[in-house]
C-alpha cells in the first residue's frame, strides 16, 4: 500500500534534514484524518530529536503542494448525522488545527515548498511554515465560499496580517493568485523555480547545521536568499489593483460591500471572476466569514484556533455546506440551492448561533 505521506531523513553530517511529502497525487495531495496524524507526530518525534535540525515540506507530482481537505468525506460526516455531532468531520478539524498550530510554533526551521495548487488546508500549512516558497506554477486559493466553509486552518490569523483588505478580499472572493502576489501579501518568503527543489535539497545537506534551533533558521534563510531563481515571476495580479481591492472592501458593513462589488461593471477578467466569487458563493458563508475575520483581528494563535474550532463545528451540523460541496464537486452542476438568496435575508441572529461553541464539540487541547 502505497504511503499517503512518505517521510525520509537525509543525513548531514551528524545531523539530519527531515522531509515529509505530501503523495495522493490523485486527489491532488488532499488532506486526511491520517495525513494529519503522520505530520503530526512525526514533526513531534522530529522536535525532540536533536539529530534533526530541519524540515522540507513538500508535494508529490507537478501539479499540486495540496488541494485543501477531503471536503468529500466531510459532506459525508455531515449527512450521517445532521444537526450533528459530525464525529469525523469535527475531530478532522481538531486534529487538523492541532498539527497547524504546531507547525506555526515549530522551533526549528520548516520549509514548505508550495508548487502547483495551494488551496484551503495546503495553504495552511505553507503559511505555518516560516520558510514558504512558490513557484512558476504556484496557485493559491482560499475558495471556502464557494462551497459554504471558510477560510479556516489558521487563515483567521494570516489573511488579517495583510496589508490593506487582501485578506478580506481573498476571503470573500475565492480569487486564485500567484507567487507574485504571494510574496506581495506575505503568504510567500522566497520565489524559486519548481526544477530547483533537488539543488535546495543538496544545498540544505551541505550546510554548517548547530545545536541551536535559531542559528539553523538563520541558515536556511540565508541559504534561500543566496539561491537565484532559474524563472521569471508571473505578473503581479494583486498590486495592480490594489486600489480597488480596498474600495471594494473597504468599512464595516457587509451589505455595503456586496452592494459595492455588485455594481462593479469594469472589463477586467480578473476582477470580474472576483467579483463573480463573492456573488454566486454562499450568503451565509459571506456573514460568518466576514464576522469571522473582524472578530479574530486581535486574537492571539491561540484563540484564532479555537474560534474557528467553534465555527467550523457548526458548520459542519448545518445543510448550507453539504449542499455547496454537492453542487461544486458531487453533481457538478455548479447550482447550489442556498439557504438564503441573497445577503439582504440572511439574519444577523442566524449568524451569530455558529459562534455559539456546541457543548458536544470536540476540546482542541493545544499544548499549554
Amino acid at each position: 500500500m502505497t504511503e499517503s505521506v512518505i517521510v525520509t531523513e537525509h543525513s548531514s553530517g551528524e545531523w539530519l534534514i527531515g522531509q515529509l511529502t505530501l503523495n495522493v497525487e490523485k486527489t491532488l495531495n488532499s488532506l486526511t484524518r491520517e495525513m494529519v496524524d503522520v505530520i503530526t507526530d512525526q514533526l513531534a518525534h522530529w522536535a525532540a530529536n536533536e539529530r534533526v535540525v530541519a524540515v522540507l515540506i513538500d508535494g508529490a507530482g507537478e501539479k499540486a503542494f495540496c488541494a485543501g481537505g477531503d471536503v468529500q468525506a466531510l459532506r459525508n460526516s455531515s449527512l450521517e448525522t445532521p444537526g450533528g455531532p459530525c464525529d469525523y468531520a469535527e475531530h478532522f478539524f481538531a486534529r487538523e488545527y492541532r498539527m497547524n498550530y504546531l507547525l506555526h510554533t515549530y522551533a526549528k526551521p520548516l520549509i514548505c515548498w508550495g508548487h502547483g495548487v495551494v488551496m484551503g488546508g495546503g495553504l495552511g500549512i505553507l503559511a505555518g511554515c516560516r520558510h514558504r516558497i512558490v513557484s512558476e506554477r504556484t496557485r493559491i486559493g482560499m475558495p471556502e465560499i464557494t462551497i459554504a466553509l471558510f477560510p479556516d486552518v489558521g487563515g483567521s490569523w494570516f489573511l488579517n496580517q495583510m496589508q490593506g483588505h487582501i485578506g478580506r478580499f481573498l476571503a470573500l472572493t475565492s480569487s486564485h493568485i500567484n507567487a507574485a502576489d504571494a510574496l506581495f501579501c506575505g503568504l510567500g518568503s522566497h520565489f524559486l523555480s519548481n526544477d530547483q527543489k533537488p539543488d535546495l535539497l543538496n544545498r540544505l545537506i551541505e550546510q554548517n547545521w548547530g545545536a541551536s534551533a535559531e542559528h539553523n533558521q538563520d541558515v536556511v534563510a540565508v541559504l534561500l536568499n543566496d539561491i537565484t531563481p532559474s524563472g521569471a515571476l508571473p505578473e503581479a495580479q494583486i498590486a495592480p489593483r490594489l486600489e480597488t481591492i480596498n474600495a471594494w472592501m473597504s468599512g464595516s458593513d457587509l451589505i455595503e460591500i456586496y452592494e459595492r462589488v455588485a455594481a462593479w461593471a469594469g472589463d477586467d477578467t480578473w476582477l470580474s471572476k472576483a467579483q463573480n466569487g463573492l456573488l454566486q458563493g454562499s450568503p451565509l458563508a459571506a456573514a460568518w466569514i466576514f464576522k469571522q475575520l473582524n472578530q479574530s483581528r486581535d486574537a492571539s494563535l491561540r484563540e484564532v484556533f479555537e474560534s474557528e474550532l467553534v465555527l467550523g463545528c457548526n458548520i459542519m451540523r448545518h445543510p448550507e455546506f453539504a449542499e455547496g460541496v454537492r453542487a461544486l464537486l458531487v453533481d457538478k452542476d455548479r447550482n447550489p440551492v442556498w439557504t438564503y438568496p441573497n445577503l439582504l435575508s440572511v439574519p444577523n441572529d442566524v449568524v451569530d448561533t455558529f459562534f455559539v461553541a456546541p457543548a458536544d464539540m470536540p476540546a482542541l487541547g493545544l499544548p499549554e
